[in-house]
């Protein structure tokens, strides 16, 4: 029997005042029961109150199942989450994770009253960011799907948003001719960064490593050391790129090289050492941390939308140099000609040229891993190109119901995230 005694003894005290309590109906199967264990008349149930055990026993098993299946479901999501840490990428079954998006998309998160025109990704936190043509900052739980937060403070489109690299500060870009930095613990702006004369279309921190802040400034109120950075970026329509000074909120210095409106820009995220830029004159430059020009990267027919460097985390610890210094010179970019292109940085030429997409490819990002590029546009897709086979791997059709503006994904949590003109953001599972 599986039963001990004293479980035995247990249950047949519980079934005897179970048919005590039914009354006369159950009276003679009481009486019957009490004859063939005699015992279970005189054993008690320490029982509580005037449901029978029994009873209270038996309604708490579905009530244990839903529990077993919430902890399961839980359990199968932070699996998910932390997949990464198995070392070798590795799944439960033994296949290895791409990581890489597939249908459908596991939320879809509305809030905003434009167009959705960037989203951004927290370096450390399981949180979404976006911007809209509402003018507006908001701020999701990328694990619930869960609003958490707007920014007010732009009276114009957002354009671009950039965390530092300890994820303590935010960067905005507007149409309103602004930069406005904000402090990710208070959600309050901190400081206001002026001086371009036209829409400024993109803002990146540029990371630095043993940052010491200057005590001369009583004034300033962003702590440089704690976020990792110094200075930041920002292109505009009027031509330029600006480096600023973020202690100081001064602009350190004026990029005049591009003819036309500057659209977009990149950093090489390890070392904070080459960012490149380009937009409408359809030429990439690429610069090093000396201002100095480095590259001009020329090839695409039309607008450049969009750049991107290897997708990686600031000055990270555990890296197999042989492996990323490859990936590491690779920057992706992806235009108005409906093509992907993957340059070479050290040898300024195009390696590959995809032409997979229907329309304007809006943005683009090279994979953690250095094996894939992914890319979004006015097709409604989202485009997964393996680097080494040169093939479109992966298509994500009718990715939004309207044209994609903007893709972002963690440089380590399976965290995918997109944002349309159909206003909203949508979260990706990553297999």
């Amino acid at each position: 029997m599986v039963l001990t005694d004293r479980q035995r003894d247990d249950l047949h005290a519980g079934i005897y005042e179970y048919l005590v309590s039914r009354g006369e109906a159950f009276a003679e199967c009481a009486q019957a029961f009490a004859q063939a264990d005699p015992k279970s008349s005189d054993r008690k149930t320490n029982n509580v109150g005037s449901t029978p055990l029994l009873e209270k026993k038996w309604t708490a098993i579905p009530r244990l199942q839903k529990k077993v299946l919430e902890l399961e479901r839980a359990v199968a999501q932070n699996a998910k989450i932390h997949a990464h840490r198995t070392g070798d990428g590795a799944a439960a079954n033994g296949v290895q994770r791409r990581m890489i998006p597939r249908l459908p998309c596991t939320a879809t998160l509305q809030g905003h009253q434009g167009a959705v025109l960037c989203v951004q990704v927290h370096p450390v936190y399981t949180v979404v960011v976006s911007g809209s043509e509402d003018g507006s900052i908001k701020i999701w739980d990328h694990e619930s799907g869960d609003y958490m937060k707007t920014l007010k403070g732009h009276t114009n489109a957002v354009n671009s948003l950039s965390f530092t690299p300890a994820g303590n500060y935010l960067a905005s870009s507007s149409t309103d001719l602004s930069i406005k930095i904000w402090d990710f613990e208070t959600y309050s702006c901190v400081r206001t960064l002026r001086g371009h004369d036209h829409t400024i279309s993109a803002v990146k921190f540029i990371p630095a490593q043993n940052v010491i802040a200057s005590t001369g400034d009583e004034n300033a109120n962003i702590d440089v050391a704690a976020a990792r950075t110094k200075q930041l970026l920002s292109a505009s329509r009027d031509h330029t790129v600006k480096l600023w000074d973020l202690e100081t909120g001064f602009c350190d210095h004026t990029f005049s090289d591009h003819t036309d409106w500057v659209r977009t820009l990149a950093i090489r995220n390890h070392d904070g050492e080459v960012w490149a830029s380009s937009g409408h004159d359809q030429v990439i430059f690429v610069y090093d941390s000396t201002k100095k020009k480095i590259a001009e990267l020329r090839g695409h027919e039309h607008v450049v939308e969009s750049l991107a460097f290897l997708c990686e985390d600031a000055f990270p610890k555990n890296v197999n140099p042989s492996r990323v210094e490859t990936e590491r010179d690779y920057l992706a970019s992806g235009g108005r000609d409906r093509t992907v292109r993957l340059w070479s940085v050290a040898n300024a030429t195009c390696l590959q040229i995809f032409t997979a997409h229907e329309n304007w490819v809006k943005s683009v990002l090279i994979h953690p891993s250095g094996n894939y590029v992914l890319s979004a546009g006015d097709d409604r897709t989202i485009r997964v190109f393996d680097i080494k086979a040169n093939r479109c791997l992966r298509t994500l059709e009718n990715a939004h119901s309207h044209f994609i503006s903007s893709i972002d994904m963690h440089h380590t949590l399976p965290i995918m995230v997109s944002g349309g003109i159909d206003l909203v953001l949508k979260t990706w599972m990553l297999d």
